[in-house]
Parts: C-alpha cells; structure tokens; sequence
C-alpha cells in the first residue's frame, strides 16, 4: 500500500501550498490509480470534462472499467451525491468512484457499496492520516477494479440505461456546439439537417436527434450482431442492416471513428452495454405483441419517458393500441373492395400507367400505394403486412416473390424522428423474417428519414454526410409529389406549439382560415397550426393530387367541433365525398362521460379526446359537397366476463369496421359546419339569438403577466415595494430574489424593469385586478406591451382601468361540465379568471371612453359622464327598441316606461345568463361557441329580469353583501392548511381546528367561472394566516352564492311565467 502513502503524501503537499484549486491534485490521483495494476490507464481528458464527462475514465488495455469524478478537497460529497449531474451518473455509469481526493465513495449503478477515507481534518485544517482508512480505502480501489456490472437483461433495464447515456450525450453535445471552434465537425452536420430536413432546427433538437441516432444505431447494429465479441463503436456501421441504408451511410460519420473526441466516451459506454447484453432475450420480448402493447414500441416508450417525459408529451409519442389500427385497416380494405371496386383490397397487385413525372410518355406503377405520413414506430404499416400476409395462409409458396414484387414497392412511410425511424425499420425488418421473407442484399424498406409538412424541394449534390441526407430525402421527394398515392393511414403527432413551420404546410392550411368565402376573422387561431391540422391538410392535399383515395387517421377530436376549425370542415367537405367520423370520445379535459352517466375512457393514455376520421375522394366525382357521417363509442377500454374479454372499445373496435358502424348522416351548415349531431331545432332556435360577440362591439381576453408571482399582489402597498425594488436591482438579481422563469418571446426581466423606469413610477399606476372569482387583487399597470405585464391589452382594457365602468366576462367555449362562466367586473381582468380549457376570460366593456388621440372611425363624446359611449352594436340597439316599443338612451338606466338605457341590457342579460333552465337547454352550444341572449318583446319580461340582473350584478360586485348564514366559531391559528368539507356537519375546514359552520353543500360546490369558488378561494390561500378582513370577506361570499342560487330560481320562475324559453 506504498503507493497509497505516496498519494496522500502529494495530495497533502499541495493542499498545504494553500493555493490549490480542485484541478490540482489530479496528477497526484491519475498516478495512483496507474500505480495499481500495469495494465491501468487513468485517462483525464479537459474537453470531454467541459462537455460533461466525469474526470477520469479507467481504462484496462482495451476494455473501459470505471469513471471516476473528483471534487475540491473538504467538499461534501454527501451534497454532490444529490446533484442533478451525479443523478445522471448514477444511471449511465454502472462502475463509479466520487472522490474529493481523499473520502471515497464507489457506486455500483447508482447503488453505494463502498465508503473509505485517507484522513480527516483537525482543528487547524490540517490534514490527519487515517492508518485503517489507507486499508479501507486500497480495497474500495481493488474492487472498484475488478467490478462487474451487472449485465442487462430486460428491455426496460436497457431502455433506461440507452437513455441515462443518451442524456449525457445530449448534453455533452450542446456544450460542444456552444464552443469557441463551434463544434467542428458537429456543426457541419448540424447545418447539414437544417438545410435538408428541418430548417428552423436548433442546436437543442439537433442535440437531441444526434443522441437518439447514437443510440438506436447502436442498438440496431448490436441487434443484427452474430459476434458480440466483434461489436464496438468502429465497427457498428458494418453491422447495421442493410435494409435501411440511410442510417447505415452516415452512422461511419456520427458514431464511427471520427466521432467528436468529447463525447466518444458517452457512446463507448453504451457499445461496451450493448456488447455485454444478451440480445437475444431481448428480442424475445419483442415478438410478444398484446392488443394493448408492442414490445418494440413499449421499448421506444420507456426509453423516452426516462430520456425526457415532456419530449414523448410533445411530440405525441404513444403506442396505437392494436383494435384502433385493426379498425382502420380493415375499414381501408372494405373501402377499397366495395366503393373503388378493388377486389383484392390492400393487398391488390394490379398496376396502372400514369405521366412520366420526368419527361413524356408514360410509366408503369401499382395502383394501391400505401403512405403513412407519420410513420413513427411503424405500427400501421406492421398492422397492414400483418392483414395482407392473412390472406396468404394457403399461398405461402407465393409470398416471397409477393413481398419483394408488390408489397414492399407499395409500401411507404415518414418519419422525422431519427429514433423511431430506426425502431420501425428494426420491427418490420423483424415481421417480416418472422413471415417466412429473406431481404436480399440491396433491398430497403420504404421507409425514409424526412419532414412529411416540408416542401419537397430539388438539393443539390453535396459531399459526405450533405449528401447522404440529401439521397434520402430525395427518394422520399417523389413520394411526396410525384406518385399517385391512394392511401393514407396513420396516427399523426398532435402538438398545439408545432414546430414545424415551414412555409408551403402553412401556406397549405391557410385554406382553413376562411369560411364562406369570408376570412375566419379570429383572434386567436393558432389551433390551426396543431400538427394534427397539418397533417391532415398534407393528406388532403396529396390525395387531390392524385385524384381519388382515401384517408384514414386518428387524431385529436378537437376539430369536430372547434369554432375555428369551421373553416376546415368546409375546405375537407368541398374536397372529399364521403367523410366518416368514429369519436371515440375520452377527453378528461372535458371531463365527458357516457351518455348513460357512466366513466368514459381515452383508448390512450392522455387526457385530449380522439376521433377516427375516414375521407373518401372518387375519380372526376361532381359532388359538390361531401356527405359527412357521424358515429360515437363511448365506455371503458375493457369489459372482461370470467377472464374473457367480451366489451368495451378495444372489444368492439376489434370485432367492427366502417361496414358494420351505425352511421347517422349529419347536415353541416352554416356557420359551423360541425361534425357532431345537434338538436336542428334548438339550433334553429339559437340561430335567431344575438351573440355576445356581435352585441358588444370591443372585447379582449384577460391579461397577461407572464410571472404572476412578480406582478400580483394582495395588498396594494406589497405592489408599491415589489415595483421600487425591482426598478433598482440588477436583472440577475431579480431573477434570484423573485425566482423568474427564463425569459421568452413576449417577457424579459430587462424590458419588464425598463417599462417601469419608464412610467414615471408612480402609485396612480397600482390598480386592482379580478384575479379569480370574488378574489381581488392588486398590481401595477402600464399599459404597455411585452412590459411589467407580457399583455395588458390596453386598447380595450383602458376604458376599465381609469374610468367608472362595467364589463361582462365570459368565454368563447365551455368544454367541461354545465355552463357558468358568466361574471362582471369593475377592474381589469386575468386571462385566467375564468377555467376552461379552450380559452381565456374576455372582457366586454359595457361603455367606451373616448381617446386623446381620436381616428375618423372613433364615435365623437357625449353627454355622458367622461364622453363615454355605449359600446353596443347599433344594429342590436335597433332590433332590440322595437321589439320591446321603447326608446334606447345612451347612458346609464331608463324610466322604465318610456326608455331603457345600456345598464338596463346589461342586467338582462346578466340574468339571461343566469337562468339554469337557459344553461341547460342550450348547453350543446354553449361548449361551442360565445352565449347568445334571446330577446324578448315582452317588456314586463324585460323589466323583471332587468331587476333580478341588477341585484346579482351588485352582489357579484360585492357592493351589496347577503343575509350573513356561516360562522367562524374556533379561534386558533387562521392558517390555511388543508381545505376539507364535511358534509353531515356543512363545515368548510381550513386547518385541523378551525372552520366555517353553516354551509349548505350547495354552496359549497357552486360554480362561477368553471372554478368552485369556496374551495378556489381558500387553497389559493394555502399556508397564509388569514386575517379579519379575509374571514369576513369569505363569509361574503358565502352569503353572496346564497343570494345567487335563489335569485337564479326566481329568474327561472320569472321565464316560466311568461312561456319559458324560447322568449316571446
């Protein structure tokens, strides 16, 4: 143990020279470790450390034994333990020593096995010898040596390690590109995808397609590996199947020899992995396919969710279940055989002439061509061999020349992704050995490497690596434009923030952004640009190309029915001509059930409902408008009897298809074109109402501050500091002292502080802000945009935040549970004073004020206090007058005789809104579109629900406060712990002591907003001491939805005494 004394001699010299950084002793350790065995190489390499390498990796000739990651002497490696970059460690490296050159800690994949020290510090710092710990610390090092990791026998093991090492290879790639040389070879090819297949890529998604590539080349090629002695890093190129060619070609370039020295070591750890796995239970797994899961793709899934769980979120990453993909097919078939007279359906062989897309003449190609736009794992395209290959049972002495002649020419798929581009090559590849097919030695899947909603566009010939990327879009080039494909299928990814921008797809779905002719006229339209949209619209498209086929995907169910996808609807009506939709229902966010009342489940596992959608387009059809079927499947996934499976979706999409589905022809009209069935005549009914958006001529949605926590506040004074502190100090110490986020494109800390500094600062700027329901806040508004507030939407909330004023707010749709998102307000608003998930809160002022910067097209002052203006829609202030045969005034309230004025509308139809009969009968187009108020000529009607509107408007002001019913009776902490409400005693608990007595159940679940008040108020007011102004005001409004519920029973009586709706 000589050598050992020798290191702690070094170590201990250079701590002594008090000048000592953590790089210092490194000599000293690579020494030691080299001093253990001739064999040992202690290899310290600085650029791959600055990329994320631990400091050494341990070497014994050829064959990599361990890391090791060494601190500062005296520094905690109980605390290092915990980091996030330890935490990756753990995972990737199953042979690990932390060190701070003289504790040492040894890890067997994360698991800690071994703990030792050479010495310990005295009072004066000095460093004391420990004889046990020098023996202690010679066996933790010898076994560290001779340490055997565990080999990996399981998938999910081996998806978790691939991924722990493709995070550190993520990250070590980004620090490369971020270097002073700009990443030398790494940005020549990160320039080389953003010119071929993606061109807004940036360094993050380049890093991680880079990783991803590593990893999955690796895995191929070890999978088609007969010697696992032979595998390395070099020599996987070799190895990588022939049928994808693609990724054979530049995996010499990403992961071969000339691979990044930075971050080598990374991708080494996972060949050795690899090398050391037994693939063949592996591969076993993988042929075991379930109705609920494919092994290969349940492989993919664990890897990501491990690699990063938001990515798998974002792009849409879940397995199709089997019967949702068996469903499709076979409907294709059926299709196929029965409308277009194709008697062999998907496995046709037959071949047409078309144009020679290059030149004249004609060329020879099959009929039924086969795309899968979006080809992911390739779950469609296993499902579609799988069903072709049935047909063969009695003909398998045919099916090979079958396959090679007119299945694999037919068969076509994009992927953008460079991972599951790779899984689905190796699953196919698998299906199809497994079927009895021998690949020959230059044949491909066709399968390629692409951006489907990119614009095929000519490159030109480049070396190396441009090149290879560019053959392979170049072949997928044809597919996109030039080959008349007939059939579409798949599961295209649904993601709202797309990336995928390119200009030709967006110029494509524009045709969605009119309707009638007319633009969509929305303010917020970005739903139209979700990839699902996009997909849709390239399948549209391709198919008009070719002149007839068919389109069959599943896809968020959003579309069916969205306000600003009408214009959609029309465009896939006016291009097809028969549309079939299957809504398999399940959306949690709308929190649907069956009709029955029972659980509705997704048939995946996310929270967005989905919807099978069936687009047919025959040759030189003159159908001027498609005919659209509607059809819906609700219930659970299962329903087993006695361990059969005999109900539920799986069970029926299993055993059905577009044959055998109970189709209900629907009308789409104007002017939504919805593709789900109304009541016509409650449409017709509601038709003849007036929509908010039409009565009140400006509107806009809520604010928004973009860092509530900097920006909101309870008490005006707490505004006034937080505005003066965070003027003066630094922005990076404002994003440590009020915990920012990262900035963004409309919020940055230094245009935040600017804007202040800017305004003059002053205490005229603090105003309230309807926070959430009956909760008042306050902040400081500018008024300026991407200022202290991201949007303050000042055009409009102007005519609120400095005058006398009221607006009504509400929301355009109300996709969970019964409309009741109908408030008022005094103040500015929050985007989020309302809860529903297909938008914000608007705000409609009920008066404008005039500007000091006045247009022609602004309506001149009037008499009415400040020159306001009503802002009502002249033609509604026309209609209405003469049906009630009274005169309009344009301010305040009439006489009730002769006159009625904009505050006596406005509490109408506050109490209009307030009618649950209303809420109820109308309730299907409620969730569609903004409420609609049915006018009434009756004006003792009028005048009674104006009074009823009245009172609730000042009660939801809280300027007038309810007969006082609960009860604070326990004195204690006030502090807000835990909110419980006890039902047999009608008690709302805030802590293990205290509570309000006396509250009704009904009060307790109400409703304004989409949020249940009662319990809203109080868990935003977790861990606060509540103080008597708090518990008296929450005591308000207890009173106050006491008030409401019966006020909206005498409405109800109100409207019944007149005939009930509709309104005469």
């Amino acid at each position: 143990m000589n050598y050992l004394q020798v290191y702690f001699q070094e170590v201990n010299q250079v701590y002594q020279g008090q000048n000592a950084t953590e790089h210092s002793y490194r000599p000293a350790l690579k020494r030691l470790m080299e001093s253990l065995d001739s064999g040992i190489q202690a290899i310290n390499e600085p650029k791959r450390i600055a990329c994320g390498a631990p400091d050494f990796v341990v070497r014994n000739g050829v064959l990599e034994v361990g890391h090791i990651e060494a601190k500062d002497i005296g520094v905690s490696l109980k605390k290092v333990e915990k980091t996030s970059q330890m935490g990756r460690y753990f995972q990737a490296l199953g042979n690990l020593i932390l060190t701070d050159y003289l504790e040492f800690r040894w890890y067997i994949q994360g698991e800690l096995k071994l703990t030792a020290s050479l010495g310990t510090f005295d009072k004066n710092k000095k460093i004391k010898v420990d004889k046990e710990g020098i023996q202690a610390v010679d066996q933790l090092l010898q076994q560290f040596l001779l340490a055997k990791v565990p080999q990996v026998t399981t998938p999910k093991d081996l998806a978790k390690r691939m991924a722990s090492l493709g995070q550190l290879m993520r990250d070590a790639i980004k620090t490369a590109l971020q270097d002073v040389n700009h990443g030398g070879m790494l940005r020549q090819q990160l320039e080389s995808f953003q010119r071929v297949l993606i061109k807004d890529l940036t360094v993050e998604q380049f890093a991680d397609m880079y990783a991803q590539t590593i990893c999955y080349g690796l895995f191929a090629a070890r999978c088609n590996t007969d010697n696992p002695h032979t595998f390395s890093r070099e020599t996987a190129a070799f190895k990588l199947p022939k049928t994808n060619p693609f990724l054979r070609s530049i995996f010499g370039q990403i992961a071969g020899p000339d691979l990044d020295d930075r971050i080598s070591w990374a991708v080494d750890n996972l060949a050795n992995i690899l090398q050391q796995t037994e693939m063949a239970e592996i591969l076993q797994d993988f042929g075991k396919r379930t109705r609920r899961e494919d092994p290969v793709v349940h492989f993919y899934e664990t890897f990501l969710a491990e690699y990063d769980p938001k990515m798998r979120e974002s792009r849409g990453v879940y397995y199709t279940p089997e019967p949702v993909v068996n469903y499709i097919v076979k409907s294709v078939d059926y299709i196929l055989k029965h409308k277009f007279n194709i008697s062999k359906g998907l496995a046709d062989s037959k071949k047409i002439k078309i144009p020679n897309p290059n030149g004249e003449g004609t060329i020879e190609t099959h009929q039924v061509l086969i795309l899968d736009p979006a080809v992911g794992t390739g779950t469609f395209m296993h499902s579609v061999i799988d069903f072709i290959y049935d047909k063969f049972k009695s003909q398998k002495g045919m099916w090979s020349s079958y396959v090679s002649q007119h299945l694999l020419p037919r068969l076509f798929g994009f992927e953008l992704l460079m991972a599951p581009y790779t899984v689905a090559h190796i699953k196919l590849v698998l299906q199809l050995q497994e079927l009895g097919y021998d690949f020959s030695s230059e044949e491909r899947l066709r399968i390629y490497l692409t951006n489907t909603l990119q614009e095929a566009f000519q490159i030109p010939a480049a070396d190396g690596f441009m090149n290879r990327i560019r053959d392979e879009a170049e072949a997928a080039k044809d597919i996109k434009q030039d080959v008349p494909v007939m059939v579409i299928l798949g599961n295209p990814p649904y993601s709202y923030e797309s990336i995928n921008t390119d200009p030709w797809i967006v110029g494509l779905v524009r045709d969605y952004y009119q309707v009638d002719g007319k633009l969509l006229g929305e303010r917020n339209p970005k739903g139209l640009l979700d990839d699902y949209v996009k997909f849709i619209r390239f399948a549209q498209h391709r198919v008009s190309e070719t002149g007839y086929g068919i389109v069959a995907l599943i896809t968020n169910h959003g579309y069916l029915d969205n306000p600003t996808f009408r214009g959609m609807r029309q465009n896939l009506m006016q291009t097809f001509d028969e549309i079939y939709v299957l809504d398999l229902h399940g959306n949690s966010k709308k929190k649907e059930v069956c009709p029955d009342g029972s659980p509705d489940k997704n048939v995946f596992d996310i929270q967005q409902g989905v919807a099978i959608s069936i687009f047919i387009k025959y040759e030189n059809s003159q159908q001027k408008l498609a005919t659209v079927y509607h059809a819906d499947l609700w219930g659970t996934r299962e329903v087993y009897e006695n361990k059969e499976l005999v109900g539920g979706k799986y069970h029926w999409l299993a055993e059905n298809d577009i044959s055998s589905t109970d189709w209900k022809i629907l009308n789409p009209e104007f002017e939504f074109y919805l593709f789900q069935p109304q009541n016509l005549e409650l449409s017709k009914e509601k038709d003849n109402f007036w929509s908010i958006k039409n009565i009140f001529t400006d509107s806009t949605p809520g604010i928004v501050t973009a860092r509530d926590n900097l920006t909101i506040h309870w008490q005006n004074n707490e505004v006034w500091k937080t505005v003066i502190d965070f003027s003066k100090i630094s922005a990076e110490e404002a994003i440590i002292k009020y915990n920012l986020t990262d900035d963004t494109r409309d919020w940055k800390v230094y245009l935040a502080q600017q804007d202040i500094k800017q305004s003059k600062i002053s205490k005229d700027k603090i105003t309230s802000i309807l926070y959430r329901p009956f909760d008042l806040r306050y902040t400081y508004y500018t008024g300026n945009t991407k200022g202290f507030h991201s949007m303050p939407r000042h055009q409009v909330m102007r005519h609120i935040v400095n005058y006398e004023n009221l607006a009504l707010i509400s929301v355009r749709q109300v996709a969970e549970g019964i409309f009741n998102h109908i408030l008022v307000s005094d103040c500015i608003i929050d985007n989020r004073l309302t809860l529903s998930n297909k938008g914000y809160a608007i705000l409609f002022p009920l008066y404008l004020y005039p500007t000091d910067t006045p247009t022609l097209f602004d309506s001149p002052p009037t008499n009415a206090p400040g020159g306001r203006n009503p802002n009502l829609s002249p033609e509604f202030i026309t209609e209405f007058s003469q049906k009630l045969d009274l005169e309009f005034i344009f301010d305040g309230k009439g006489d009730k005789k002769q006159t009625f004025g904009p505050e006596d509308i406005f509490n109408y139809i506050y109490a209009i809104f307030h009618s649950p009969n209303y809420r109820q009968r109308y309730a299907e187009f409620l969730k569609i579109d903004f409420p609609r108020v049915p006018l009434t000529s009756n004006s003792a009607l009028f005048w009674e629900l104006v009074i009823k509107g009245d009172k609730l408007v000042k009660y939801h002001l809280m300027k007038e406060t309810g007969t006082e019913i609960s009860t604070y009776p326990i004195p204690g902490s006030d502090i807000v712990e835990q909110v419980k409400y006890n039902e047999n005693h009608q008690q709302i608990w805030i802590n293990s002591e205290q509570y309000f007595d006396q509250v009704p159940q009904q009060i307790w679940n109400f409703y304004i907003g989409g949020y249940q008040v009662c319990q809203k108020w109080l868990k935003d007011r977790k861990g606060r001491e509540l103080n008597f102004d708090d518990i008296s005001h929450y005591q308000n409004i207890i009173s106050i939805i006491s008030e409401t519920v019966k006020i909206m029973e005498d409405v109800d009586k109100i409207i019944d005494k007149y005939g009930g709706f509709p309104l005469e």
